[in-house]
């Protein structure tokens, strides 16, 4: 079973890290209704869970019979809402329930048309019927829906309430989770709890002993310190030892490069080198980033910007 469903808080109490949005959310349920609602916020943050869970909360027993997930990204035409949005829209709810909820995941993958139409479809069955849409992007979600929703903003959780839970989780699996393995697992996962616990989940099929080493072997990740070494190195001017680490890093790793280009940034911001070389290396590092994306050579950018810390280098010897 994916750890991610197994834990996945049946209650609002269980939500990991969004206090506010809890808080928000149970006076919906005490009132026994709610407007309709839209997540927004980073992946792996719980806008899933507290939707399900409000759910549960709202309907006990019944809410299965009263609720409708939909994931936008894999159908995000016009079509999913003249058809399958409304045709489940304009059912009567059930079991004494008052209205019915569609939960509508990825929502900013819809076209702009199909909002338009998602848009209508919220204000003629708005009598039986709330939607809680859920996004990555808010700018994304044209203006007229959000104006028609109460938005709730997700952050990445917290390092501390990760911590917590994870400890939970280990414990209820029977795993040894060390300090080190848990600071591993809080750096690979950036705030995304679902990253964190596939991390943990994937790292308990090598041992019961989890630790940073076998963390950072699951995910593919590079240590924080071999990563500030290539830099070091580069901007000391050793290019061939820099380049040699990258080597490691790509091949032994098989780290990808916007990963690495990630890594790097996260170390670069919080080094203690001069500001205004911080700066220029994360100007440069923005650009690389573009033509990652654009399609470039990842090694030849790579080692690009590698030739460029060694020159910047030269220009600050305190470095």
């Amino acid at each position: 079973m994916i750890w991610v469903e197994k834990y996945r808080p049946a209650r609002l109490d269980e939500i990991v890290g969004q206090d506010e949005v809890v808080k928000r959310l149970k006076s919906y349920v005490q009132t026994g209704n709610i407007p309709h609602l839209l997540f927004s916020g980073p992946p792996g943050t719980g806008k899933t869970a507290s939707a399900l869970a409000l759910t549960r909360e709202l309907f006990g027993d019944e809410w299965q019979s009263n609720f409708i997930e939909l994931n936008a990204s894999d159908e995000r035409g016009i079509d999913v809402v003249r058809n399958k949005i409304k045709d489940f829209a304009r059912t009567s709810p059930l079991g004494g329930a008052n209205f019915k909820i569609i939960f509508l995941d990825e929502a900013d993958a819809l076209t702009p048309d199909a909002q338009a139409a998602l848009r209508r479809t919220m204000e003629r069955y708005s009598r039986t019927c709330r939607f809680i849409l859920s996004c990555n992007y808010l700018s994304r979600i044209i203006e007229p829906i959000q104006s028609r929703c109460a938005i709730f903003r997700f952050r990445p959780v917290s390092e501390e309430a990760m911590r917590r839970r994870l400890l939970e989780i280990a414990e209820r699996e029977g795993l040894k989770l060390t300090e080190g393995g848990l600071k591993a697992i809080t750096y690979i996962s950036e705030g995304d709890f679902r990253k964190a616990i596939n991390a943990l989940q994937g790292a308990s099929a090598l041992t019961d002993e989890i630790d940073e080493d076998s963390v950072y072997q699951i995910t593919a990740t590079a240590r924080p310190a071999e990563v500030w070494n290539l830099i070091e190195k580069a901007l000391k001017g050793d290019f061939h030892s820099a380049r040699n680490i990258l080597d490691s890093l790509l091949i032994e790793y098989g780290m990808s490069g916007e990963d690495l280009i990630n890594q790097i940034f996260r170390e670069i911001i919080k080094s203690g080198i001069d500001e205004r070389l911080k700066v220029q290396l994360v100007d440069r590092l923005g650009e690389i980033d573009f033509r990652l994306t654009e399609g470039a050579n990842e090694r030849i950018q790579l080692e690009s910007y590698i030739a460029y810390l060694s020159l910047v280098g030269k220009n600050h010897p305190n470095t």
